[in-house]
């Protein structure tokens, strides 16, 4: 259309006209259809109420008004709104007359009387803090005591008017005062009484996003580090997942000083020190970095004969006990601080003493071995207590300090009592159990089974828990470990040369490592640091895994990706 210029005004030709008409129609429709406010679902409305109940906690009121406005949605029952503020000011009889409106929107109105009960003790207490002692009591006799609710608490009650000042009340009480953070604890629980279409439950949408974070940082089968129970170190922008770059997948060191088969490494409680035994003769005893976590040779004990097939760090991590193989009749306690041998023990030429476990009290420990031996000694040797007739694969000492767990040649651990002398079955097996170890909380124990290979079983309820997959198990004594943060993970040697790992929830390995050349024999996980294992291997080499020495942290693996890794 063509514009005219008249007095400085545009107009324009019928055309324009209509174009124009045309639009303001447009605009009426769309004002019509804003007006017309779709029907939100009840999903929907739950969502808007918990945005509102967030941005109240947050203190932004005015926003929280223009949303309930815009949505036609209440964030909660107007009953409930005036019972907050009523509680909130300390009004307690309007707070206690206003129950009696929210009774009939309760599903269950028996919880009336516990709801007046935590009222009125609340402000029992305040009157008690204001030093209205007269008041106070007269909550107790006539309003507290006729409930006859929680007489027990009463007496407790009671029992406060004694406190000689408000400092004192609070400590006895386990009461933070008069005054906002106590109210707020009072309606929190107040709160769990009502529908949460009366009263949301506090907090809730801060809640729900940390179980999401919980249930992906679950999910995440790589997640080596400590759970953070706040938010603020998770982004909510993405779903959370852990590269496997920091996962100790990777080589850090190779261990050459040994010159033959490395039967067994273990780390130190305190994760300080690795400990490994070969059929050299010699424990070498390294020391680990504590910021790179390199280790380096710290001393060499010498003189076992027999070679060294077993390693026990006492509880303070001063001691460590050497044990050989099927043929050593002896075991060594050394010093480890002053690399002295304490102790070389032997009963008879004729035994065989090839495991050994520490009591929790770093005083005593169990040895045993397939010939029948099962000994209690003290640090210099002395025989405290023996059992007869037990071929001892393997032992365990469980933090009660009463029972050792023993896996013998029946397939089985046994559970022994050296105080009262009783013993019971916990686990049978259906193939020789080679080795095994358990969880620091004395619950789950992983067991090494010849020709099957490495099961999980819960000692509380004496059930297999899981299979793990993977590895080659035949009649080699191979040394299993838990590991990592929580102990979530699982490790194992392997006769195809390779170490596994596994999530503890899952039958797969998620991780396969390649670079020993013969049998790995034990892996140890550092109970301190979660990234760093050490495999010992008949290769003659301790290998030291740890994450990449790069890491570009926005590198994850797609979960069909293959799990297995080289050095």
């Amino acid at each position: 259309s063509t514009f005219l210029i008249n007095n400085g005004n545009s107009v324009t030709d019928n055309n324009g006209l209509s174009d124009q008409a045309e639009e303001s129609n447009n605009a009426n429709d769309v004002n019509s259809t804003v007006k017309k406010k779709k029907r939100l679902s009840q999903s929907e409305e739950d969502v808007i109420r918990l945005i509102g109940q967030h941005l109240h906690d947050l203190g932004l009121n005015q926003t929280v008004d223009m949303l309930m406005q815009e949505s036609g949605c209440r964030l909660e029952h107007p009953s409930a709104t005036k019972f907050r503020n009523h509680v909130m000011e300390g009004e307690w009889d309007k707070a206690e007359s206003d129950l009696n409106e929210l009774k009939a929107l309760m599903h269950s109105p028996s919880a009336i009387v516990r709801m007046k009960f935590l009222l009125l003790q609340q402000k029992y207490l305040e009157y008690l803090e204001d030093g209205k002692v007269l008041e106070a009591l007269q909550v107790l006799r006539a309003e507290l005591t006729p409930l006859q609710y929680n007489t027990e608490r009463i007496h407790v009650l009671s029992g406060y008017l004694m406190c000689s000042n408000a400092e004192d009340l609070k400590a006895k009480a386990e009461w933070e005062g008069k005054g906002s953070p106590s109210r707020t604890k009072l309606l929190d629980k107040l709160q769990t009484y009502l529908p949460p279409s009366v009263m949301l439950p506090p907090r809730r949408l801060q809640n729900l996003l940390r179980q999401a974070v919980e249930l992906q940082r679950e999910r995440c089968l790589y997640h080596n580090t400590k759970m953070d129970s706040g938010m603020d170190s998770v982004s909510l922008l993405l779903d959370h997942a852990c590269s496997r770059k920091q996962f100790p997948c990777y080589t850090q060191q190779v261990l050459t000083e040994h010159c033959n088969e490395v039967w067994f490494c273990k780390f130190s409680t305190d994760g300080t020190k690795l400990a490994t035994g070969s059929k050299d003769t010699t424990v070498i005893v390294w020391q680990v970095d504590p910021e790179s976590h390199q280790l380096k040779l710290l001393k060499t004990l010498e003189g076992h004969a027999y070679g060294v097939s077993y390693l026990a760090w006492s509880p303070d991590d001063v001691y460590l006990i050497a044990c050989g193989p099927d043929d050593c009749s002896e075991l060594w306690l050394w010093n480890v601080q002053t690399g002295e041998l304490r102790t070389k023990m032997s009963q008879s030429h004729e035994d065989s003493l090839t495991s050994v476990a520490w009591n929790p009290d770093g005083k005593r420990f169990v040895t045993g071995g397939q010939r029948g031996q099962f000994y209690q000694c003290d640090l210099d040797g002395n025989l405290l207590d023996s059992w007869e007739g037990v071929r001892v694969q393997c032992l365990w000492c469980l933090g009660d300090g009463r029972t050792v767990l023993a896996s013998d040649t029946h397939q089985r651990i046994r559970a022994y009592n050296f105080e009262d002398l009783t013993d019971r079955n916990i686990v049978q097996e259906d193939h020789p159990v080679m080795s095994f170890t358990v969880s620091k909380n004395g619950r789950l124990a992983l067991l090494n089974v010849a020709t099957q290979g490495v099961h999980l079983w819960d000692l509380q309820d004496r059930v297999l828990v899981r299979k793990y997959q993977g590895v080659t198990q035949g009649f080699y004594t191979i040394h299993s470990c838990f590991g990592g943060h929580n102990e979530d993970f699982i490790a194992s040697g392997s006769e195809d040369h390779k170490v596994y790992i596994w999530h503890r929830r899952s039958e797969l390995p998620v991780a396969e490592l390649s670079g020993h050349t013969r049998t790995v024999n034990c892996v140890s996980w550092n109970p301190v640091v979660p990234g760093l294992l050490a495999s010992a291997s008949d290769d003659g080499t301790v290998r030291i895994w740890g994450p990449a020495p790069f890491q570009d942290v926005q590198d994850t693996d797609g979960p069909n990706e293959s799990s297995s890794m080289d050095s």
